[in-house]
């Protein structure tokens, strides 16, 4: 096969890819020559921790919002990869709710059994992509950063890869300029024990307004204030948290409320989502869309509605994680070998309606994870990828939305069957808010 393809970004995404290509030519399958830029050093994408906030040590934006401490929030049961289980890679089933170190072990493991480092480019960053009509080629212009060199190279397919978690949307609120305390964005947010006896607020009501607001109070902060535009999380918090309605000033270090009522607090950090940033990308090939579960311009979530060359991976809001992007990469792969077929414009466009309007009917976050889970299956079922019990991969997603109103400080001490081996997750050597040490090693220790 003569075709080049270029993958932007060696994340979970676009590692899928690099994994998807890899298992079709250990099959016999004649595959495309496969390219993957990365902009960062190594491969994993934001589990690729870094301690750098603004720019990198190459000027460019630093792609991470990883913290130190940062626990997996959701049930590992629900994001295990159907190709290469937890417990294929640690030799035993651990505990449900790994630290970051442990989760980016994982994802490495699966790439180094692929044996497929040598296609990504490390520490090269992707300038432009442009489409020419005439050549039906795409033109991808990249900077080497070791020999500080751009070049321009044709492909016949891109696979954008970049994730959509590391351009922090950032609203200002008045009196911030005068503010006599730090005001940061959750993407610049790093360590817990910077806020140990400090009053915060936490603007947002996101998953990570949730689990920053938790990491502090794991880690001594004195209280947290969550303010909230439409509605409060409404979880059992402890004694020294609060839910307040959405700031309006700040003077000094009095933080005042739309109700009226006021805070005095040391820092302010914005859980307020992130953007969908493609600065790269020409006009006509550049993703607009919301945070949300059907996206738009994307037939079947991944394809480009006016140029089916075009892919994008991940762009999803998202309940499931790795396996739905093996889904999408599998899917991907077979359009771009010529298994797949994509119809004609007016039904790519017609079903992005389509996916729409089914999400815009789902009435709670039960049909939201239902809804993705039948995506993910839709998907699988046309590929050669593990098929597995999506079923029962929801049912972990509901034990653990339970289990979360139960108790927001301990629903990682609970434990699930993994829907790939049916085999129990442990409970971890020690509870949540006592363990400390997140690095692998402690992890590991035997439960």
């Amino acid at each position: 096969m003569t075709k080049r393809v270029a993958i932007i970004g060696a994340g979970p995404s676009g590692t899928a890819q690099l994994r998807a290509f890899q298992s079709a030519k250990e099959k016999g399958a004649d595959i495309p020559e496969v390219v993957c830029f990365e902009k960062q050093s190594n491969w994993g994408g934001l589990w690729n921790y870094t301690w750098r906030t603004g720019l990198d040590e190459h000027g460019e934006p630093v792609h991470g919002s990883m913290y130190r401490y940062l626990w997996s929030n959701g049930p590992k049961e629900g994001l295990e990869f159907a190709d290469y289980t937890f417990e294929e890679h640690f030799g035993k089933q651990i505990a449900s709710y790994p630290p970051r170190a442990v989760l980016f072990d994982y994802i490495q493991g699966r790439m180094k059994k692929a044996g497929v480092r040598d296609w990504i480019r490390f520490d090269t960053v992707v300038r432009h992509v442009s489409y020419d009509d005439a050549t039906e080629k795409f033109s991808v212009t990249a900077h080497d950063f070791n020999k500080d060199q751009e070049y321009t190279e044709e492909f016949d397919n891109v696979v954008v890869a970049s994730g959509h978690f590391s351009t922090p949307n950032v609203p200002e609120f008045e009196g911030f300029d005068t503010f006599n305390g730090r005001v940061l964005h959750a993407h610049d947010f790093r360590d817990a024990l910077e806020y140990k006896d400090k009053d915060i607020l936490i603007i947002g009501t996101s998953y990570s307004a949730e689990d920053i607001g938790s990491q502090c109070w794991k880690y001594g902060c004195k209280s947290v204030t969550v303010s909230h535009r439409t509605a409060p999380m409404g979880y059992k918090w402890p004694d020294n948290w609060q839910e307040v309605p959405l700031l309006t000033k700040v003077e000094k270090n009095t933080c005042t409320f739309k109700d009226g009522t006021t805070k005095d607090v040391d820092a302010i950090i914005l859980c307020t989502g992130y953007l969908h940033h493609f600065p790269f990308m020409a006009e006509g090939l550049k993703l607009r869309t919301a945070n949300r579960l059907a996206t738009a311009d994307l037939y079947k979530g991944v394809v480009w509605v006016d140029n089916p060359k075009l892919f994008y991976l991940g762009m999803q809001d998202q309940w499931y994680t790795f396996n739905m992007f093996d889904a999408q990469a599998w899917y991907t792969r077979d359009v771009i070998m010529g298994r797949i077929d994509v119809p004609d414009r007016a039904a790519r466009a017609q079903d992005v309606v389509d996916r729409v309007a089914a999400e815009d009917a789902l009435e709670d976050d039960y049909g939201c994870i239902r809804y993705q889970g039948a995506y993910t299956g839709e998907l699988i079922a046309e590929t050669d990828y593990p098929s597995f019990d999506i079923e029962g991969a929801n049912d972990r997603f509901f034990q653990w939305k339970k289990h979360k109103k139960e108790n927001i400080m301990t629903f990682r001490n609970n434990g699930y069957e993994s829907v790939m081996t049916g085999s129990m997750a442990p409970k971890h050597h020690t509870p949540w808010k006592d363990a400390m040490d997140d690095t692998l090693e402690s992890y590991m220790k035997n439960d």
